[in-house]
């Protein structure tokens, strides 16, 4: 069987949960490879994924041997009485984190489930341990957005909008192999960089402008995300005082990320230093966990 689908059938079966409805994509991606709209239903008997006839053939073509789950259109459910799925399971568990509570109602009764129990983000905390492939990805990801970067620099000049910008930057990553973008890419410049999280607008790129640029790109599923800070022209003497000050704290910040440490406490130092040179926190840090 599939790895994946057996660590989290033993994992279920440890809670004693004997059955699972899977309906985030994301998590569905990761467990089967497919990226169908569709729902996977779990037991510790046999696994089904239930989607429609746009669908069928490709689903099929994703699944292996190996991942010994059923395929089956939304229509014939009836004809093979699934309602009743898991007529067997004490308890089935369901993604408390996505699900709404509208969607858990629907669960309940059109699966005919006595005990609905959450998982605890069991799939999540599994995503969190990258594999080598997983990784691969991720680096790729990576490599493509560090050379749109450097393609940027040489790209963007006076005269051009925040808007055309942002477009260049989202064609090149689809030219270069990926899928797509991680999140809304960011341009901002002059006043708007001040923004943590600006919209692209129609504003001309001036000189003398500063122009922070955050972007990111979707590989094979796994995700990029940098955020860069450029000059056009020159920089303006008060803001070399501005850009120090981040870059010292960032530094400072960098020295005391260590296993164990409290990210508050590290903010809260940022944050003060920042208090004694008159100036605000605006956007806090952050540690990411790529999943």
């Amino acid at each position: 069987m599939n790895e994946r689908l057996r660590w989290i059938r033993n994992n279920l079966k440890a809670q004693n949960i004997q059955g699972m409805i899977i309906s985030n994509p994301t998590n569905i991606k990761y467990l089967t490879n497919i990226e169908a709209e569709g729902i996977l239903l779990l037991t510790l008997k046999e696994n089904i994924y239930i989607t429609d006839d746009r669908y069928i053939s490709y689903v099929k073509k994703i699944l292996t041997i190996d991942d010994e789950i059923i395929v089956t259109n939304v229509r014939d459910i009836g004809l093979i009485d699934y309602e009743n799925y898991f007529m067997f399971c004490e308890n089935v568990g369901f993604e408390e984190n996505y699900v709404t509570y509208a969607k858990y109602k629907e669960f309940m009764h059109k699966y005919k489930i006595n005990n609905l129990v959450e998982t605890e983000g069991i799939i999540e905390k599994q995503r969190q341990i990258k594999d080598e492939e997983e990784i691969k990805n991720i680096r790729k990801a990576c490599e493509i957005t560090d050379d749109c970067f450097k393609y940027i620099l040489g790209y963007i000049k006076k005269g051009m909008t925040e808007k055309q910008v942002a477009e260049e930057i989202e064609r090149f990553f689809k030219e270069k192999g990926a899928s797509g973008t991680s999140f809304e890419t960011i341009v901002a410049s002059g006043a708007n960089s001040s923004v943590p999280h600006a919209t692209p607008t129609d504003k001309k790129i001036e000189s003398g402008d500063i122009v922070t640029i955050d972007m990111g790109c979707k590989y094979n599923g796994y995700c990029s995300d940098m955020t860069r800070t450029i000059f056009i022209d020159f920089v303006q003497d008060y803001m070399k005082k501005i850009y120090s000050l981040v870059l010292d704290n960032q530094m400072v910040a960098l020295s005391k990320m260590a296993e164990g440490e409290s990210i508050k406490t590290i903010s809260k130092i940022v944050e003060c230093n920042f208090k004694m040179h008159d100036f605000e926190l605006v956007h806090a840090l952050r540690t990411w966990s790529w999943s």
